[in-house]
């Protein structure tokens, strides 16, 4: 699977700061599977960036294959 594909597979995401200063991304998806996934503050905004950066890419796709009605 591609990360352009979409899939069927259910997750939970929860993210936190760590007591360890850290931040964590933690995935729980079915059949018991747990990730956690910890990162320092730098890598976490990186990521965020990334985030929004993707979350605007997809905004422009939905609202670019929108057809507009004509006027007459």
């Amino acid at each position: 699977m591609g990360i352009d594909k979409q899939s069927d597979i259910a997750a939970n995401i929860q993210i936190g700061p760590t007591d360890q200063g850290m931040v964590r991304i933690y995935i729980e998806a079915d059949k018991g599977i747990e990730l956690p996934l910890d990162f320092d503050p730098e890598e976490a905004e990186e990521i965020a960036e990334e985030l929004r950066a993707a979350a605007e890419a997809a905004r422009l796709m939905s609202d670019g294959s929108k057809s507009k009605p004509r006027k007459r």
